[in-house]
């Protein structure tokens, strides 16, 4: 069976069973194909199952919509932050050149790339829509490379599946599956409207991944480990926002 036709059976096969006999066959039928989320537990379980199994068949290789220069927001909104840290005021005091991203896990190469080592990959412009799950979103430039080149310089392990990333601080991290983290669209930016990212945006290096909700493009970016599954991760939900309620695949 083709690949193509592959998806095709799977996503039908999912949406009759949810049709038919709920989504606990929806769930099984998932499970079978490799399509579970770790957030599948739980009475949401089977929903988040059922949404990410059929995006992910569906929208593998869709790109977000990308936006026009004369649509880029006036004033882009910045959530609130955290206070910098001690650690972070001295990296910022020498205007951020002992950043490190160190890359580790499956990978056959690991790396700690400094901020001169990333700008030194391809360049990538593209400019996005970053919406939150509070309801505010805004369109901006986004500058950086793709996180592809970043990993394929790290040799990702033929058994990798996910990407685990967090910011300096490491209370603040997510992950995201291999499609996602080799999608042309998923960036390390580090500017942003033509400037340095600035601080309130994830200055000086963000993860971008236009594909989902805004909670899942961390900033301050410092940390990433190539896993192939995520159970002993955290609380094995695959995110600190999952821990905290919200959907793991934030797809949109």
């Amino acid at each position: 069976m083709s690949d193509v036709s592959r998806r095709k059976f799977i996503t039908r096969g999912l949406a009759a069973a949810a049709g038919l006999s709920g989504l606990a066959v929806a769930d099984r039928l998932a499970a079978r194909y490799g399509l579970v989320p770790p957030d599948s537990g739980g009475v949401y379980g089977p929903g988040e199952t059922l949404t990410y199994g059929v995006q992910r068949l569906l929208t593998r290789h869709s790109r977000a919509r990308e936006f026009s220069r004369s649509q880029i927001s006036a004033q882009p909104f910045a959530n609130e932050i955290s206070p910098p840290s001690a650690a972070f005021m001295r990296l910022q005091a020498g205007a951020f050149r002992e950043w490190k991203l160190s890359i580790d896990g499956l990978v056959g190469h690991p790396a700690s790339l400094s901020l001169g080592d990333v700008k030194r990959f391809p360049l990538h412009r593209q400019i996005t829509e970053v919406v939150c799950e509070e309801g505010w979103s805004y369109v901006a430039e986004w500058i950086g490379t793709p996180l592809s080149e970043a990993l394929n310089v790290a040799g990702l392990l033929p058994q990798a599946h996910y990407v685990v990333y967090s910011s300096l601080d490491r209370d603040t991290w997510e992950s995201i599956d291999i499609d996602d983290a080799m999608h042309p669209q998923t960036l390390l930016t580090y500017a942003m409207n033509d400037s340095d990212l600035p601080v309130p945006f994830g200055g000086p290096l963000r993860l971008r991944v236009p594909r989902q909700l805004g909670y899942k493009s961390v900033k301050f970016l410092t940390h990433m480990t190539v896993t192939d599954n995520l159970k002993n991760v955290g609380k094995g939900l695959g995110s600190a926002a999952a821990e905290d309620g919200y959907a793991w695949y934030a797809g949109i």
